[in-house]
């Protein structure tokens, strides 16, 4: 996929797109960025917009409430843009799967689906699907599924705290739990078997290619035969995926695009030295 660029404006222009696919928001945790998704849904909006799954964190709430405003806001402003025309699908994740006995329900406009076939605008044709069902853990030992989210839980609220700290010293976010995840060759060896079984199911559903969520990698390729996107998370990455009118897909980073705001002016006004 090519290389993307990134602008730096003190207000971003709104972009409208023709779809928009968001996934692994996690709100309910302390590591949702809803700060950094509701500037996102600011300046970016769809035809359709497809929740690919984890939007709520069931898991988390069962085991102790947290809903700050931020989270309520995030939902609303989603609630608005279906309220002003745009189409809403939700297909339920692992996290958020109180809602998969609701497949076929419409919520607020909001409809609820197991899996959607996506046609773009060029014709080719998507398998949109959470993904968690082709997480052997998930599927096969749900208990330890819990533990690795009690740690993984664990490793985001360091990220929670070195991120205040950052931001008062002025810099952007970063995050730490993605950064260590990248570098464990275990975590890195599953994400390669799991985008490859993904895109065997897509293969299967002879379409085009396939956008998913689930293990929080914000990617785009074609290295098994069809196009694989995943969309990423807003806990980590904060970054989403977005067609644009003539069909052509973008992998959009706007934790990248908010830091480059960021420094962007810092470099400016830092003193030249003489040569």
């Amino acid at each position: 996929m090519p290389g993307r660029a990134f602008e730096v404006t003190d207000a971003p222009e709104e972009r409208h797109y023709r779809s928009l696919f968001l996934s692994d928001v996690h709100l309910g945790t302390k590591g949702c960025q809803a700060d950094l998704l509701l500037d996102f849904l600011k300046y970016h909006d769809a035809d359709t917009i497809y929740l690919v799954g984890d939007i709520v964190d069931g898991w988390r709430l069962r085991s102790g409430w947290y809903w700050p405003q931020a989270h309520n806001d995030v939902v609303q402003k989603l609630l608005r843009k279906g309220r002003k025309g745009a189409r809403m699908v939700y297909l339920p994740g692992n996290h958020d799967e109180f809602l998969r006995d609701y497949y076929g329900s419409h919520f607020g406009g909001i409809e609820v689906v197991e899996t959607a076939i996506h046609e773009a605008a060029d014709g080719k044709r998507y398998l949109v699907i959470h993904g968690d069902v082709f997480d052997v853990v998930v599927r096969h030992a749900k208990w330890l599924a819990f533990l690795g989210d009690g740690a993984y839980s664990f490793a985001l609220g360091m990220n929670t705290h070195l991120n205040w700290m950052r931001r008062k010293l002025g810099f952007p976010y970063w995050s730490l739990s993605q950064w260590a995840k990248l570098k464990v060759k275990n975590a890195v060896n599953f994400i390669g078997r799991f985008e490859e079984a993904v895109a065997v199911e897509a293969r299967r559903h002879k379409v085009d290619g396939v956008i998913c969520g689930h293990i929080h990698h914000a990617i785009m390729h074609d290295n098994f035969g069809v196009s694989y996107l995943n969309c990423g998370d807003w806990v980590e990455s904060c970054t989403a995926i977005v067609e644009h009118m003539d069909g052509r897909f973008e992998l959009i980073d706007w934790a990248r695009e908010t830091r480059a705001k960021t420094i962007a002016p810092l470099l400016l006004e830092r003193p030249k030295v003489a040569a």
